[in-house]
């Protein structure tokens, strides 16, 4: 389960007010529930701030075999990524990034120590549907700058909310991550699925 889950950086202004958008899901493995992941949106002076705070944990006979915690802040400007800031803990194992745009780049810092990027980097931005048209994210986690593709979209259904919607299902992938991603006609994210190390199936479900 563990793959699924700066001076400049002082003078952007701090977003405060309440969120502009929110994606509130429930998050299953196979036909358990084992917490939820949380994404708000909020917008000013021409800045994106998007918070994203996931807390899992899966019991089983009582005993607790996994926990993951993950908290994510992202300031965007024109869907490039502007800074980053998270930090993980993945079972015990401790995750932190950093980054920042600079002169000549997106500098980040993570597991694989300090890295210069583009000018214009996007995360695995699943709330925006842009981020789908790149061929490298960055990894919120760990830092890392993943090839990736993205397949053409699937006409589907889904269900959501207890209402059967149309979608459109795309499949993204980079390395050994298989992402399966549901968005309505209009764009707004409904839904996601991946399997484990162990093939269990892992998804999203929107409150």
């Amino acid at each position: 389960m563990k793959r699924f889950f700066a001076l400049w950086l002082c003078c952007l202004p701090v977003l405060t007010h309440a969120a502009d958008r929110e994606w509130r899901f429930r998050v299953w493995l196979d036909d358990r529930e084992i917490g939820r992941h949380r994404f708000s949106l909020s917008e000013e002076d021409g800045l994106q701030r998007v918070l994203s705070e996931a807390d899992f944990e899966y019991r089983l006979l009582f005993v607790k075999l996994y926990e993951y915690r993950h908290r994510d802040e992202e300031i965007w400007r024109e869907s490039c990524l502007a800074s980053i800031e998270s930090s993980t803990d993945a079972n015990g194992k401790d995750y932190r990034v950093e980054g920042a745009l600079q002169p000549g780049g997106f500098v980040v810092s993570g597991s694989g120590g300090e890295t210069r990027l583009p000018e214009c980097v996007m995360s695995f931005a699943y709330w925006n549907p842009e981020f789908l048209q790149q061929e490298r994210l960055l990894n919120s986690q760990n830092g890392k700058w993943l090839d990736v593709t993205v397949s053409d979209p699937v006409p589907d259904e889904l269900e959501v909310r207890g209402a059967l919607r149309e979608a459109s299902r795309f499949r993204l992938e980079a390395g050994e991550l298989c992402i399966d991603l549901w968005y309505s006609p209009q764009g707004d994210w409904l839904a996601l699925e991946t399997r484990t190390d162990g093939g269990r199936v892992l998804r999203y479900e929107l409150l």
